[in-house]
């Protein structure tokens, strides 16, 4: 089959597609160098929709390169360019399309497609170049490998090869391409660990310090200067030096710690990076037509993969729903915030206040119970300030703006009488809690929103006091709130939609990720890590061994173990929420008297670190002294299927109470507030690809086709 007649048929799969013009221009280049083909990459929007491929775009630079190719081997041109519209190069496939696949051949087009026409560009009579202007991603990057030189902006934002954090490999190209260019170890880093590492990008600088890239120039006139150097490199008063390449044991070593990063990360449940480097190590020969057959089969594979169907489900969790919080009210009834209070000023309360500073730039204030403690919750985020100035993040001017607006009181009329938006962050304690409201309420506006950051407690039962307990709202941030993007909304019994929407609107802001969640104990993401923890604590409790207890969940690749997890939240923390949540559910929810043991005993966790340990985990023998077990030891397989039949009953537990809109707002939580991982989708479409949805719940989470191969 024809590469168009291919793509004429993967066309039809895709009706929607945003289609890619690919335009031709010619222009004569400086100092006489002859003239030139250059071919601009655009979808006829602006920056904010980027320039992706489908298969009619693919067929549009397909029919360009047809152009350039008789112009090139009738000598009418002396070279061929690829650059993209203002800001924007490519930004690779178009996902939507991949979404709607549903058998192998199809998919195995869509790899065959890409290679057929980018490889062309190599394949020219005449030398090719690639000059990246702006956003560069995955196919987007693959076609400028495929051309003879490229240069780079300085001003891009956002360079990779992202399809291994989506469950994909660089499928055009890049796994074949791109080692031969740079050499494994540089490649491995860009397609493995900077994927693997929250999809981390490359600016222009780093492009070209890698070798990517083989000349950088600036932002303001980047095409200018590139097309200077394309006819100084065409003229021969200008050569490329590349570096020779590594094929013996550095490029093995590569590999090798490709599969330890890989490892470390996703712990052998998600298939795309091990295929990547199955494919990099394959690539050693330099036999370039071998890659890209091994990529064509390892994406179709990984297309008709659940994993990476749950990649496309939870980046379009992140990008779209995330940015559209369901059941929020009308936008239009926010009230603006031109001042912000902040009761506490002890570490969270002091990271909120920066928070709100940097956001909203805004007067903020912040209270506590004597002067020693304001001083140093006002510090911290002088302290914060300056650190940015240091990095060049901000400079003398904003940083001096910024401290002014910042100022700390004890005296709550004061501080908050022109408050609009005023925070709590003082001791989990709903009488403590109840106190500071009721204080606040007194010398407050009365528009003002009284927001609380629980992360257990009830709001209603918070606001039950107050002479208008409409306008509490629960604004719960995850730690470190300058990391973690969750920001869980509780609307209360009493909550009314200005008081939520402005709520929403200052979210916004703070550029978090809002979901509305109903006042219910622990609302979404403690309650589920309670339960999962709970069951972890129960096993050990009753006689498993710590080390089987937690390298049992390995396999659910989280960030860190449970128990490495429960020292960063504080072994009371995690105590007083099973508390919290044994009260309300005691059926389900234990409270472990190996955890109040640990807790009483001062521990800060149950495991101590060593340099001569190369500070790996190790069990801390006081608390190992501590620990009183039963003499029911299970198997890693047992524990695993306990700890996720728990967490699936809790879900569907809380779907069933309305806790949040749908399954979707529990994984967009766990992804975004618990940094579960990526490529699993959250949790609901690992529970139902597990079959653990229906053993336990007898029916799946989502709909065939989401985050799932269509039926």
């Amino acid at each position: 089959m024809s590469t168009t007649e291919l793509l004429k048929g993967a066309a039809e799969l895709f009706p929607d597609e945003v289609v890619t013009s690919a335009h031709v221009r010619h222009l004569d280049l400086p100092f006489g160098a002859g003239r030139f083909a250059l071919i601009t990459l655009d979808n006829g929007f602006d920056h904010t929709k980027p320039t992706t491929f489908g298969p009619a775009s693919l067929a549009n630079l397909n029919t360009a390169i047809d152009q350039v190719e008789k112009e090139a081997a009738a000598g009418e041109i002396v070279g061929a360019g690829v650059t993209g519209k203002p800001f924007i190069f490519a930004v690779g496939a178009d996902l939507k399309g991949v979404e709607l696949l549903k058998n192998h051949d199809d998919a195995l087009a869509i790899g065959k497609g890409g290679h057929e026409v980018l490889k062309r560009l190599s394949a020219l009579a005449v030398p090719t170049f690639a000059y990246y202007n702006g956003a560069a991603m995955g196919g987007g990057v693959e076609v400028g490998l495929h051309c003879a030189y490229r240069t780079v902006s300085k001003a891009i934002p956002a360079f990779s090869l992202p399809e291994v954090f989506l469950g994909l490999v660089p499928g055009w190209g890049g796994c074949a391409l791109l080692p031969n260019l740079i050499g494994a170890e540089k490649a491995v880093s860009v397609i493995i660990e900077n994927s693997l590492n929250q999809n981390k990008q490359l600016k222009g600088q780093q492009v070209f310090d890698l070798g990517i890239a083989d000349a950088i120039f600036e932002g303001v006139d980047f095409l200018e200067q590139s097309l200077i150097w394309t006819a100084n490199v065409l003229k021969g008063d200008v050569t490329v030096e590349r570096p020779v390449i590594d094929r013996g044991e550095g490029w093995d070593q590569a590999v090798a710690k490709g599969r330890f990063i890989a490892d470390s990360k996703v712990h052998g449940a998600a298939p795309a990076a091990y295929r990547a480097l199955d494919i990099i190590e394959a690539a050693k020969n330099g036999d370039l037509q071998q890659g890209f057959d091994a990529e064509d089969v390892a994406l179709a594979d990984l297309i008709m993969g659940g994993e990476l169907r749950a990649g496309i489900y939870a980046f379009n969790l992140v990008q779209k729903r995330g940015k559209r919080p369901a059941g929020a009210p009308d936008k239009n009834l926010a009230r603006p915030v031109t001042k912000v209070g902040v009761v506490g000023a002890g570490l969270m309360a002091s990271q909120l206040a920066l928070l709100f500073l940097r956001r909203l730039e805004v007067p903020v204030v912040l209270t506590d119970i004597d002067q020693e403690r304001v001083d140093k919750g006002v510090g911290y985020v002088h302290a914060e300030i300056d650190k940015l100035l240091l990095k060049g993040r901000i400079n003398q001017d904003k940083a001096n703006r910024l401290k002014a607006l910042v100022t700390g009181v004890l005296d709550k009329a004061e501080g908050f009488a022109d408050a609009d938006f005023i925070i709590e962050a003082v001791f989990e304690e709903i009488g403590v809690k109840q106190q500071v409201f009721a204080e606040v309420e007194a010398v407050a506006p009365a528009h003002a929103i009284l927001a609380t950051n629980t992360s257990s407690l009830s709001v209603t039962e918070m606001a039950s006091k107050l002479k208008n307990p409409e306008r509490v709202v629960g604004f719960h941030f995850f730690n470190p709130v300058a990391i973690l993007p969750l920001l869980e909304i509780v609307r209360g019994e009493t909550t009314d939609d200005a008081s939520l929407a402005t709520a929403f609107a200052v979210a916004k802001k703070l550029k978090k990720t809002a979901v509305l969640v109903k006042d219910a104990p622990a609302f979404v993401v403690n309650r589920i890590l309670t339960r999962f923890m709970g069951e972890i604590q129960n096993v050990i409790d009753e006689g498993t061994s710590v080390e089987v207890a937690e390298k049992a969940v390995e396999p659910l690749g989280l960030p860190m173990s449970p128990l490495v997890l429960l020292e960063l939240v504080g072994p009371a923390i995690g105590l007083h929420v099973s508390e919290t949540l044994n009260r309300a559910f005691p059926d389900r929810f234990t409270v472990s008297p190996n955890l109040a043991a640990v807790v009483k005993a001062g521990k800060r966790g149950f495991y101590v670190y060593s340099a001569e340990n190369g500070f790996k985990p190790e069990l801390d023998p006081e608390v190992a002294a501590l620990l009183k077990q039963g003499d029911v030891a299970l198997s890693e397989e047992r524990v695993r299927a306990r700890v996720l039949d728990a967490v699936a009953q809790e879900i569907g537990l809380m779907l069933d109470e309305g806790v949040v809109a749908e399954a979707q707002d529990i994984d967009l939580c766990l992804i975004t507030g618990a940094g579960w991982p990526f490529h699993l989708g959250g949790i609901t479409p690992y529970l139902d690809r597990e079959g653990v949805s229906e053993r336990v719940n007898g029916k799946k989470f989502l709909a065939a086709g989401v985050a799932s191969v269509p039926a």
